[in-house]
């Protein structure tokens, strides 16, 4: 194929530096935890699905907010991203979980079988355009079987970044069929709140077979 080669980095990586890059990005949700704002949601949800020490993949882990909260309640997770500054803040602050440095367009790690794989954080929109296929069908190769994948992005430009274009659930929900996972539900939120066609948020449940 001709043409320029996809930079699956580029997107994530222009709006990261116009924010101030990795040590802005946790200082953010530093100063939100600090303030009494719940920030573990995501982590919660997961809890909620699978019993501990069930094994979860953090994929698009950022500086590891998410994975840090799920190793702290038993489970054996381990985070991966593409942003090695973002990896090198997670390892700092958390010694205790398994961090990845590298791109979920061609994840392959050699434990492969977790029962959940979350993608938080708005991983799914971030993603570099024409990539989203093969994100899905990684993400589907490192999921056991019977296991769950779990993905919240935002729908419209009050829930994403400044800059980022919307991924549609419609867009979402046929790359996962394509990988072959199912969809079991759907929600508005971390806190499961019912999901509407034109919410701004969806936090999405799928399921790769027994």
């Amino acid at each position: 194929m001709s043409g320029t080669p996809v930079n699956p980095f580029a997107r994530w990586s222009e709006i990261a530096s116009a924010s101030g890059g990795a040590a802005a990005y946790q200082e953010h949700f530093d100063e939100l935890e600090a303030s009494g704002v719940d920030v573990h949601g995501e982590a919660r949800l997961v809890a909620s699905l699978v019993p501990v020490p069930a094994r979860v993949l953090d994929a698009g882990c950022g500086t590891g907010r998410v994975a840090r909260a799920l190793t702290r309640l038993g489970y054996v997770c381990q985070g991966v991203d593409a942003d090695l500054a973002m990896v090198q803040v997670a390892r700092e602050r958390d010694p205790a979980t398994h961090y990845v440095h590298a791109d979920l367009a061609d994840l392959y790690l050699r434990t492969q079988a977790f029962d959940v794989v979350l993608l938080a954080g708005n991983v799914v929109p971030l993603l570099a355009p024409g990539t989203l296929d093969g994100v899905v069908d990684r993400v589907a190769v490192h999921t056991k079987a019977g296991g769950s994948v779990v993905a919240g992005f935002g729908l419209d430009a009050a829930h994403l970044p400044e800059g980022c274009p919307v991924t549609s659930t419609d867009a979402y929900d046929d790359a996962c069929t394509a990988a072959g996972l199912s969809l079991l539900d759907r929600w508005a939120t971390w806190e499961r709140e019912p999901w509407t066609p034109g919410a701004g948020y969806a936090v999405s449940l799928h399921q790769r077979p027994a």
